[in-house]
């Protein structure tokens, strides 16, 4: 099947634009909306992106992120399509493989609209795993229903570094089909979201073989073969940025990197063995794509949030542990934030999780903040709080919210004067 390209989001006058007209501004009963159907197979090629030369298309997440004004917080949420979902578990049962769910375009496509179905947040990330790219580029794995994933043959020697080769992007192609697909069915109405795992936690589990509680392996690696790590990690950051670059040009509009176990090193060691590939990736993607901003998340970040900002991210996502008022001050006015409601509050009486919700939305002030949860949502979280949660977030309105709010740089000057 051949495919149309969309003209390349790599480029600072250009972006995607859709001629969908989808319902948007749901005040109520959001789960209960017209649901558009889509087909078991995708014709990828029936229809091409339209171009659009200005940035005022832009959807409202990827202005928050850009730090632009807008009206409201944009909302998503990590782990947003999955288990918590009714209709996501009727589909695992019939598709029980997470390899298979997740490198099937049609179930990729299927699986990530659902909660932009029922919930219309403002983000629809793909579904997708941060190894899911590992086998282009010379790593194969098994996903073990206890164990999690698993590398057979990790690397850590010399030898071992052999097998590496360059990202084979035809072995990512239903990666590139699905962004395509997802771009063009939510249009501009909201932002479609890329992702990939920074160098450092991909690493983790090349090392050491699978999912691990104590890092020992790939720490010990750090004084014990240097070289080896530095080399597997010097190459992962370079099929990672052209992962990057690859789903920006097959449609999403904005990128986050997850260093998920950056939090597992000191703030020294984090400095040496994760950042220096962060921001080469980073620098890179924005000297090739400036227009596409990067969203940074480490979970358990408390300790790294002034080294992230100087990564060259967008935006610094927060974890839960983390005040807002208290990351706002230390990152300052000039980088986006997201997060952080804690996962645990989608437990909660929905009128706690509305009060949580505007705290934090006050916190972070009326510019350059995506709302978001502060980690993944939860197994078991009601879908009915998912639903409040967004609904919440578009009934807000920055300038009622912050009718006396003085932005800080005016408070500082009117403070010297």
């Amino acid at each position: 099947m051949s495919l149309s390209s969309p003209t390349s989001a790599c480029s600072s006058s250009r972006c995607y634009s859709s001629g969908l007209s989808l319902p948007i501004g749901f005040r109520s009963n959001p789960i209960n909306v017209g649901l558009v159907c889509y087909p078991k197979r995708h014709n990828i090629a029936a229809r091409k992106f339209v171009v659009a030369c200005s940035s005022s298309s832009d959807p409202l997440l990827v202005k928050a992120a850009k730090g632009q004004a807008v009206s409201r917080p944009p909302a998503w949420m990590m782990r947003q399509a999955g288990r918590y979902m009714a209709v996501y578990q009727k589909l695992a049962k019939k598709h029980p493989s997470f390899r298979e769910r997740s490198e099937n375009t049609d179930l990729i496509v299927e699986i990530s609209l659902q909660p932009w179905q029922a919930f219309r947040p403002d983000g629809v990330i793909i579904f997708s795993d941060i190894l899911t790219p590992l086998p282009a580029f010379g790593v194969p794995f098994d996903i073990e229903e206890v164990k999690g994933p698993v590398i057979q043959s990790p690397i850590r020697t010399e030898e071992d570094l052999k097998r590496l080769h360059a990202i084979d992007f035809e072995k990512l192609q239903f990666v590139g089909d699905s962004l395509k697909i997802l771009r063009r069915e939510v249009g501009e109405h909201a932002a479609v979201l890329g992702f990939v795992g920074a160098p450092w936690t991909i690493a983790t589990y090349i090392v050491e073989g699978g999912t691990t509680r104590t890092y020992t392996v790939i720490k010990n690696m750090c004084h014990t073969a240097p070289n080896v790590l530095r080399a597997l990690l010097s190459h992962l950051t370079k099929a990672i940025t052209e992962y990057v670059v690859y789903q920006v040009e097959h449609g999403a509009h904005c990128i986050q990197i997850f260093d998920s176990w950056g939090g597992q090193l000191t703030p020294e060691m984090w400095e040496r063995w994760s950042k220096p590939y962060i921001e080469e990736i980073i620098h890179a993607v924005k000297k090739r794509c400036p227009d596409t901003p990067i969203v940074f998340y480490i979970n358990g970040n408390g300790g790294l949030l002034e080294r992230m900002k100087g990564t060259g991210a967008d935006v610094i996502g927060l974890d839960w542990t983390i005040d807002m008022a208290d990351g706002r001050r230390r990152l300052g006015s000039e980088v986006s934030v997201q997060g952080n409601v804690d996962p645990a509050y989608l437990f909660s009486p929905l009128p706690a999780l509305t009060e949580e919700i505007e705290r934090v939305v006050k916190c972070a002030g009326p510019k350059g903040h995506i709302l978001n949860l502060g980690h993944g949502v939860l197994v078991g979280t009601p879908e009915e709080a998912v639903a409040h949660f967004f609904e919440t977030a578009r009934n807000m309105d920055y300038q009622t919210l912050f009718q006396n709010h003085v932005p800080a740089e005016k408070a500082e000057s009117e403070l010297v004067a």
